[in-house]
Parts: structure tokens; C-alpha cells; sequence
């Protein structure tokens, strides 16, 4: 590990050392804060040169979140042959220019150097040079404590350990403690604002599951880990997850994915400030809906005893209606017997002849 990672901890400790030197000409060199600070620019530096493959993996998320239906459309065609489902996936991303693996580039590109600065800071507490650090250093920046916990010290460190270094063991673990809980709870919102303001909520796949699940996966993934992890990477960590809220929340605020809870807001800022120009046909259909929502009237609350008299009276008029409805069929038979209708003639039986229906009187001589 040592031989492959030995230039990153070369970089990693020359990045720190440098920024050290500045930072002491403001704060003691021996202080956590001047180390503590040079970790915080360590993270801006490395998150400035991933920049452009953030904006990748802004690019990458919104096609594959708009290619969710024909993906799972895919899925269900060929469900039972596993080999052409991936050709048709493969076929697709190809076509549409999209890399799955693009999302992951800024944790894939950052995970070296982190791990890079775990070792750096762990060779630092076993009192070990690294990179461009000496003896002189490597003891400074040992010694050095944030809030009373030395940047190389860990939760799980024993007492003994901890006291070696000048510190008391409550003072590391209440500081580790509270660095864990930022550190989660601010990866829970980032994960939460993108689920929530940018993601298109009319399109159910998947893809959004997944990310519901990461959402308190991640969380909880990294406050078992931390309690592993030394001062310096709880504080390179959480200026990371930071970095990320931060930078997210500009890209949602600037550019938002289309059909989001954060692109619908944008829409009617400018709308109201007028910069939005929209179709006027579009427009009226909107005042027209609204105002049929205006006048909709909603039912009122009725309590359980005017429940009861409604019903008692809706089955009053339902017989009162039965027993009319009876009474006209019953007066409508009634007088449709030939016998109710005065002059009309009884109907002739099959055979009988016209005058036969007379009466037969005696002739008159």
C-alpha cells in the first residue's frame, strides 16, 4: 500500500506542509488550529480540481434519471434474457451518450487522497516521517489538538494512548462524537435536498429508490466508520460533505433539473420578476384552472348527528318517491283499460267481422 500510495503522500503532506506555513504567521504552529486549517484548504484544493467532473456527474444523473422509463421499459421487455437486456442498456447508453459511472467520478477521483490522508495521519500518531514531514513536523503536527483531541487520535483509542499525547480520553471521544453526528447528518441533507428540490417527482423508477435508500444508508455507513477515524479525516470529511451541500445547493439553484420542486420555484421567480416569457394560449388555460379552483366549493363538516338526519331523511324521500312512483303506475293502468275511455270502441278479435261488433236489433217492418 505504502509503494502505491507513496507519491499521493508525498502531494498530501507537501499540500499540508504549505499550507502550515502560511497559517503560522496568523496562528501558533504548534496549535490545532493552524493544522486543522490546513486540512480544511487540503479539501478545497482537491474539491476545486474535481470541479469538472462534478459537472459531470450533475450531467450524468439528470440522463440517467430521464432515461429511467426506457430503461425499465427494457427490463420488462426482456426479463428472461439477461445477455440482451444488457445489449439493449448498453445500446441505449450508447445512443444517448450517458456513463453510469460518471455519478461516481468525484468519490472514485477523492477516495485516494483520502485514503492518502488517513495513512499520512496515521503514521503521524505512531510518531512515524511521511512525504516531505520530518521529525520536527511530524511531532508538531502530533501534538496538535482541536478542541482538546489531538488530530491523530481516534474514538477507540485507549487511555492510555490518548494521555501519551496530552489529552484526556472524555475530551477525544466528545469531540469525535459530535465531529460523526455533523459529519452524517450533513451527508443525510445533501442526499435529501437532491431527492426532495432536484428530481423530477412525476417519474417514478427505480433510480429514485435507489437514491431514498443511499439517502440513510450513507448516513449510517459512515458514522460505524468514523468512529475509526482520526481527527484529521473526521475534519477532512466533514468540510468535504460541506464543500458538496454548498456546491449542490448552487446547482440547484442556478440549474435546476427540469420538472423539480427547485426548477418549478426558479420558474415562478422569474416569472414574477418577468424575465420568464410563456405562451399566452398557455396562459389563460393556467388563470382559467385557477379560477375554476376559486370557485370550487369544498363540502362542508358535518358532525355524526347531522350525518345520521341526512341519511334518515335521503331514506325518507327515497320511499315517499317509491310509494308515488307505485301509485302513478297503478292510476296509469288504470286508465289505459279500454273500459276507462269513454267513446272508444273495444279492440276486434282475430276473425270477427266489422258488424258483428253491433248490437242486433229487430228489423222494423
Amino acid at each position: 500500500m505504502d509503494t502505491i500510495l507513496g507519491p499521493l503522500y508525498t502531494a498530501v503532506s507537501w499540500i499540508i506542509v504549505q499550507f502550515h506555513k502560511l497559517y503560522s504567521l496568523v496562528f501558533d504552529e504548534d496549535s490545532g488550529w493552524a493544522w486543522g486549517l490546513s486540512i480544511v484548504s487540503l479539501v478545497i484544493v482537491i474539491r476545486i480540481a474535481l470541479i469538472p467532473l462534478f459537472v459531470k456527474q450533475i450531467k450524468a444523473t439528470r440522463n440517467m434519471q430521464a432515461l429511467q422509463p426506457r430503461m425499465k421499459a427494457i427490463q420488462e421487455r426482456y426479463k428472461n434474457d439477461r445477455q440482451r437486456q444488457s445489449e439493449e442498456m448498453m445500446k441505449l447508453y450508447k445512443e444517448t451518450g450517458t456513463n453510469p459511472l460518471s455519478s461516481c467520478l468525484p468519490i472514485l477521483a477523492q477516495s485516494p487522497f483520502f485514503l492518502a490522508l488517513y495513512q499520512v495521519l496515521n503514521k503521524i500518531a505512531n510518531d512515524q516521517e511521511v512525504g516531505v514531514m520530518g521529525d520536527q513536523l511530524v511531532e508538531s503536527a502530533r501534538n496538535a489538538s482541536i478542541f482538546g483531541a489531538p488530530i491523530a487520535t481516534r474514538f477507540m483509542d485507549s487511555a492510555e494512548k490518548v494521555q501519551a499525547l496530552g489529552a484526556s480520553l472524555t475530551d477525544v471521544r466528545v469531540v469525535t462524537v459530535i465531529m460523526i453526528l455533523l459529519m452524517s447528518a450533513s451527508q443525510f441533507y445533501t442526499q435529501r435536498q437532491l431527492m426532495t428540490k432536484n428530481v423530477d417527482l412525476t417519474v417514478k423508477t427505480p433510480f429514485m429508490q435507489q437514491q431514498k435508500m443511499l439517502m440513510y444508508v450513507f448516513p449510517i455507513i459512515f458514522a460505524v466508520f468514523g468512529i475509526n477515524f482520526p481527527v484529521g479525516v473526521l475534519v477532512y470529511w466533514l468540510t468535504t460533505n460541506m464543500w458538496t451541500l454548498g456546491q449542490q445547493m448552487y446547482i440547484i439553484k442556478r440549474n435546476p433539473t427540469p420538472g423539480s420542486l427547485a426548477y418549478k420555484q426558479r420558474q415562478e421567480k422569474l416569472r414574477a420578476k418577468g424575465k420568464l416569457k410563456e405562451d399566452p394560449a398557455e396562459v389563460e388555460t393556467k388563470k382559467a384552472v385557477e379560477a375554476a379552483r376559486a370557485n370550487r366549493q369544498q363540502p362542508k363538516r358535518m358532525t355524526k348527528a347531522q350525518r345520521q338526519a341526512a341519511a334518515a331523511q335521503a331514506e325518507a324521500e327515497a320511499k315517499e318517491k317509491k310509494a308515488t312512483g307505485q301509485k302513478t303506475s297503478l292510476s296509469k293502468e288504470a286508465s289505459d283499460s279500454p273500459s276507462a275511455r269513454p267513446g272508444q270502441q273495444p279492440k276486434r278479435k282475430p276473425g270477427q267481422r266489422k258488424g258483428s261488433q253491433r248490437s242486433t236489433h229487430p228489423s222494423k217492418k
